[in-house]
């Protein structure tokens, strides 16, 4: 018996033994400063944007911090057409152009499967309405049989007793 009790406990000291090295192993290291973006002015617009706070400016070859007070960079540090960021290739004007684009049609597929999705679900109750009412008709067409069928029963056995009713209003002591 403690053989079965042994496993459980070495496994769990083989994993507790485990993340506690692990986590004892991750000790944050100082990451290097960043270079300057004015520093990378005149390189490539590759290495400039190496920083993610800089943007290249292609006629001028200036690499310069993003004026992060504004939410696009104003034609008098760079004109959109050959201001740089993120990639060397997607210039501002291009991304200005495709985002929207790009969110439009996303959140038009997103409400076009969202009305899919309802009217497929309304479709659905109406097939499980019309099935239920189709079940009911159903049964209560069976409950109509069996209740014609049993009077019909009670009347024989009324007949061969001598109790048939010729009147259905006359009383039974009558008979």
């Amino acid at each position: 018996m403690s053989g079965v009790y042994r496993a459980p406990a070495f496994v769990f000291a083989l994993l507790f033994y485990g993340v506690f090295l692990t986590t004892k192993a991750q000790t944050p290291t100082p990451s290097p400063a960043p270079t300057p973006c004015a520093l990378r002015s005149n390189t490539s617009c590759a290495e400039c944007l190496e920083n993610v706070t800089c943007l290249w400016c292609t006629p001028t070859k200036q690499c310069m911090d993003y004026p992060v007070r504004n939410i696009l960079p104003p034609s008098s540090v760079c004109p959109l057409n050959d201001a740089r960021w993120g990639l060397c290739w997607v210039n501002f004007q291009i991304l200005i152009i495709t985002m929207p684009v790009v969110g439009g049609v996303i959140i038009i597929g997103l409400c076009v499967c969202c009305f899919c999705c309802c009217k497929c679900e309304r479709i659905g109750n109406k097939r499980e309405e019309v099935q239920v009412e189709r079940q009911t008709r159903a049964r209560n067409s069976r409950q109509k049989a069996k209740r014609t069928e049993m009077q019909l029963r009670h009347d024989e056995i009324r007949q061969k007793y001598g109790m048939a009713k010729d009147n259905p209003y006359a009383r039974m002591n009558d008979h």
